[in-house]
């Protein structure tokens, strides 16, 4: 096997400086987790860590993060380099950066901090990361509200500058940044975690150079990555040829609740693919905009995902794929146009529109559509306990979509997300908050021979005087879809119960206050069904009624089987009935619409 220089490249060794690297960007991550301040990071593990070459081309990143942040870093690496050439570096240095205009992070919560690695006084590699802060001003604690049309009211918008110089923080440009916040702690501790991370990721690559020599490292660093390109063309020439196509929508903004439609052509050529986004809207005037540095990520995520998920995940892999966005499209919105919620929404939406798409192609690949919303849950205000400005965020978990031959999982974080829950214990001991209930949602998956996953509720009680919330979620009106006759599964709704007494049924985007002793209650979707509920095994359904995922009602009626209440026996005989008169009774609907 040969390099792009047409060096030799040994196997053995392509496998040991590969999982050394992806080593280091993991070690990155833990550090970055360890060292943080922020619920949001320390324990959601909100952050991503990477290794880049001097030209900005990813060599490894951690999958331990979350994609969407993987695959805005990339480009956001690439914007650094544009306004900070080589020759203006030296060792020491850090740049911060969190605007997504023209090419950056998808949001302006997530702070990237990229960092040259020096082997003597030369610039061998940069390391990055970027992390989601819990708070970036603007108009609403957690700096993602809607009723917002322009980024300046999102929060503070950071160019790429040096934060470090020379192994010197810039004092003058943190105060800058902290007095533009409302967590400034948390912001604080979080920014020097970053660095952190950074620093370890900078040793690490200096002991593996001194332990294989620097000529060995730069050679591999191109081994890796053309082997990840190698792998992808080797898988995209085993699938069907031609164009697929698929829309998805939004349910609105929160300016309009009107359908906004997102729709992809992939086409599939040899060992290449096309992704075009025409006939994707206009983009709109809330929050939900996007630049293409978060299509790209979605796309990367996809394809990894269908076409060879164990594929090392660099800037090789990119090679095979284009991408066409209409400029001025809601997927590539001009400035200043409103963004802060693309990272939750849309960017889940365009995982539901890309598999949609992949569905055509390679079924026996795709799941039915999953939750298709992060949920996002702000509440931020004056904690009367320290006087400070605090502000919870997170983001739930709803159902996976079934596969062809397997169940969806429940509650669990899918797409473009890969956090962890907040503990009971940690929200409470850090928040003027109480949760009052945290439980999966019977009923909630997409009913099929193979059932999607069920989703998940959390309930809080405000214990300050009064906090804002924002609440960002979809999948209200339209279901996550089911294939092959499975069923649609039961979408989001959220609440709140005013101390009064009084409930509100909540729209899935919206930023209001609420005061002591309120209520706020959010459920999220769950995971479309594959294949005709009426062939699911009689006895995966009575394993779901047991394990209080299904009610004995929907077993029947979805499900066609009959259990008995006293013990959950199967009654055959009735099973064997019921399915009969739903399917009679199906066939019968079919030939009247016909």
């Amino acid at each position: 096997m040969s390099g792009g220089t047409g060096q030799i490249i040994n196997p053995i060794t392509l496998e040991v400086m590969r999982n050394a690297l992806y080593s280091i960007a993991d070690e990155m991550t833990a550090s970055l987790i360890r060292t943080g301040y922020s619920t949001n990071i320390k324990d959601r593990r909100d952050c991503s860590c990477a290794i880049y070459n001097v030209r900005g081309d990813a060599v490894a990143l951690s999958e331990l993060n979350t994609p969407v942040h993987l695959g805005t870093m990339h480009p956001t690496v690439h914007t650094v380099l544009r306004k900070f050439p080589l020759d203006t570096w030296v060792p020491g240095d850090a740049v911060v950066l969190n605007t997504p205009y023209p090419a950056g992070p998808g949001h302006l919560n997530d702070v990237a901090l990229v960092s040259p690695v020096y082997w003597g006084d030369q610039l061998v590699a940069l390391v990055a990361n970027q992390a989601h802060h819990v708070d970036m001003g603007g108009y609403a604690p957690g700096s993602m509200p809607f009723g917002v049309t322009e980024i300046y009211q999102e929060g503070l918008q950071i160019p790429p500058v040096k934060l470090v110089h020379a192994g010197n923080v810039d004092a003058g440009l943190l105060d800058l940044i902290l007095e533009n916040v409302r967590t400034k702690f948390e912001v604080r501790g979080d920014l020097m975690a970053q660095l952190a991370a950074n620093h370890v990721g900078q040793m690490r690559l200096c002991h593996l150079i001194e332990q294989h020599g620097m000529a060995t490292f730069e050679t591999y660093l191109t081994a890796m990555m053309d082997y990840s390109e190698r792998r992808l063309r080797a898988g995209l020439r085993q699938l069907p040829q031609g164009r697929y196509e698929f829309t998805d929508y939004l349910e609105g903004d929160s300016i309009t609740d009107e359908l906004i439609q997102i729709r992809v052509a992939a086409t599939l050529r040899g060992d290449e693919v096309l992704f075009d986004f025409g006939g994707t809207d206009p983009q709109v005037a809330g929050p939900l905009n996007c630049r293409w540095p978060s299509v790209a990520a979605c796309v990367f995520f996809v394809i990894k995902s269908v076409i060879d998920p164990e594929l090392p995940p660099n800037a090789g892999a990119y090679r095979p794929i284009q991408i066409r966005i209409p400029e001025g499209s809601m997927l590539s919105a001009t400035y200043p146009a409103a963004v802060c919620n693309a990272n939750i929404l849309t960017a889940q939406r365009l995982v539901d529109v890309l598999y949609g798409a992949f569905l055509q192609a390679i079924p026996e690949r795709v799941t039915a559509a999953s939750s298709g919303t992060m949920n996002l849950l702000n509440i931020g205000g004056q904690d009367p306990r320290t006087g400070r400005y605090y502000n919870y965020v997170e983001t739930y978990a709803g159902g996976q979509g079934a596969a062809s031959r397997m169940d969806g999982m429940d509650a669990v974080q899918n797409g473009m997300t890969n956090t962890r829950n907040a503990p009971v214990e940690a929200i409470e001991s850090a928040y003027p908050l109480m949760v009052t209930e945290y439980a999966l949602v019977p009923d909630s998956e997409g009913a099929g021979r193979c059932r999607g996953g069920v989703g998940m509720t959390r309930c809080f009680q405000i214990l300050g005087q009064q906090a804002r919330v924002t609440l960002s979620t979809d999948r209200m009106r339209l279901g996550p879809w089911g294939v092959q006759d499975g069923l649609a599964a039961s979408g989001a709704r959220c609440a709140i119960t005013r101390s009064t007494g009084d409930r509100v049924n909540l729209e899935s985007k919206v930023t209001l206050l609420v005061t002591h002793g309120d209520r706020i209650r959010v459920i999220t979707p769950g995971g479309g069904g594959w294949g005709d509920p009426l062939e699911r095994a009689a006895e995966a359904v009575r394993r779901d009624v047991a394990e209080g995922l299904v009610s004995l009602e929907r077993a029947r009626t979805a499900y066609g089987v009959v259990l008995d209440p006293a013990n959950l026996a199967i009654d055959e005989a009735e099973t064997r009935a019921m399915r009969q008169r739903t399917a009679l009774a199906r066939s019968e609907s079919d030939d009247l619409t016909q």
